[in-house]
C-alpha cells in the first residue's frame, strides 16, 4: 500500500474514534505537515467521508454524527490469513487477549466466509499440526500495550507500575526504546530512569502505564530485539557458567542462541577466518544445570568446563550412565 494512501486511512481512523482532532495533533501522529493533513482530509471528502471542519480555538476535524463505516470486505486470501493469524498467534501466546475473545473473533470471520472458502480452511486446520504445545503465558492489556506503544513512538517517558519476578512492586519512569515479542511474551525494553540503565520489563508483569510530559533520544545501536536478547543473556541467576568450545560461532548457536549464551573469541587473532574451528568463550547464567549436560552432549564439540565444578559433575555423571548403557549385552 502506498504510503500517502496508508496515512488516509489511518487519518480516517483517528476520526473514528471520536471527537474533534486538531491539525496540530493529526499531523503528529501522521508525521506530516499541517497542509498535508488538509490535503488527506480533501481525500477523503472526495471519497463521501463526511469530514466536517470545526472552527475555534478548539478546532480541527471530526466526522460527522452518525456515520459508521461500510462493514470491512476482505477477499479470500485475506480471510484465510488473517484467520491463520489468530490461530498462530493463540498457539504462540502473542495475543493480547483470552482464548474466548479469540475464538470469537475467528467465529465473527467465519460466519461471512463463502462455502467454498469455509471449507479450504477446515481442510487446512484438519491437516495442519505444531510442533511444540502452547504454553499459557499471560496477556497484557490491550490498552496498556497501546500506551506504551505510543510513547515508543512519540519518545515520550511513561510512567509503569511493575512487579518483578519476586513479587516487589515498584513505580518506574521508562524511556520505551521498543515491544518485543518473544517465545510467547510480550516485553518493553528502554531505559530506567531511576536506575540510569536499560532494562527489560515482561508487559503481563505490569499493572498500569501513563504518558509522562517530555520527550527523549533513542539511542544509536542495537534494536529493540537485539537488547531484549542480550538482556536475557546476561540476567542474574543462580548459576554462572563460563565454558571453553572448540567449533565455530554457528555451531554453538545451534544448540545455545543468543538469548541464553553470550559467544565471544577466547584467544582472538587477526585475520582469522570466523568460519573455521577455534575456542571459544561461552559465558551464560542459569537457574538450573541439568539441562546443560545433555545439551554440550548434543553439541558434539571438545570443550573445557571453567567453572561452576557442579556443571563438572553432572557432566561427568550423565557420561558414566551413558558408558553404562552402551555396555549392556
Amino acid at each position: 500500500m502506498p504510503r500517502p494512501t496508508g496515512r488516509v486511512l489511518t487519518l480516517l481512523e483517528l476520526l473514528q474514534s471520536g471527537g474533534t482532532r486538531t491539525v496540530a495533533e493529526l499531523a503528529d501522529r501522521l508525521g506530516v505537515e499541517g497542509r498535508t493533513v488538509r490535503r488527506y482530509v480533501d481525500h477523503l471528502i472526495e471519497l463521501d467521508v463526511p469530514v466536517e471542519s470545526v472552527r475555534g480555538r478548539y478546532g480541527g476535524y471530526r466526522l460527522a454524527p452518525g456515520y459508521r463505516l461500510p462493514p470491512l470486505m476482505l477477499s479470500d486470501d485475506e480471510a484465510l490469513a488473517v484467520l491463520l493469524g489468530l490461530l498462530a498467534g493463540r498457539r504462540a501466546g502473542l495475543t493480547t487477549t483470552e482464548r474466548t475473545a479469540n475464538e470469537t473473533a475467528s467465529a465473527k470471520i467465519r460466519q461471512v466466509l463463502p462455502k467454498h472458502v469455509a471449507r479450504r480452511l477446515d481442510s487446512l486446520l484438519e491437516a495442519l499440526a505444531f510442533t511444540d504445545e502452547p504454553g499459557e503465558p499471560d496477556h497484557p492489556d490491550a490498552g496498556l500495550l497501546l500506551t506504551v506503544a505510543d510513547a515508543v513512538r512519540h519518545r515520550r517517558p511513561v510512567s509503569i507500575r511493575y512487579t518483578d519476578r519476586d513479587g516487589r512492586r515498584s513505580e518506574r519512569t521508562l524511556h520505551a526504546y521498543g515491544i518485543v515479542a518473544h517465545a510467547g511474551r510480550w516485553y518493553v525494553t528502554g531505559r530506567d530512569a531511576q536506575a540510569g540503565e536499560d532494562r527489560t520489563f515482561r508487559l503481563d508483569r505490569v499493572a498500569a502505564a501513563r504518558a509522562l510530559p517530555g520527550s527523549f533520544d533513542t539511542p544509536v545501536g542495537p534494536g529493540p530485539a537485539e537488547r531484549v536478547l542480550a538482556g536475557f543473556a546476561t540476567a542474574r541467576y543462580r548459576h554462572e557458567v563460563t565454558l571453553r568450545i572448540h567449533g565455530t560461532v554457528e555451531q554453538i548457536r545451534a544448540h545455545l542462541p543468543a538469548a541464553v549464551a553470550s559467544v565471544e573469541e577466547h584467544e582472538p587473532v587477526a585475520g582469522r577466518d570466523p568460519a573455521a574451528e577455534h575456542w571459544l568463550r561461552v559465558e551464560l547464567r542459569a537457574q538450573r544445570l541439568d539441562w546443560l549436560p545433555r545439551v554440550l552432549a548434543a553439541l558434539d564439540r571438545p570443550f573445557v568446563i571453567e567453572r561452576p565444578d557442579e556443571l563438572r559433575d553432572l557432566v561427568v555423571a550423565l557420561a558414566d550412565r551413558l558408558a553404562s548403557h552402551a555396555r549392556r549385552a
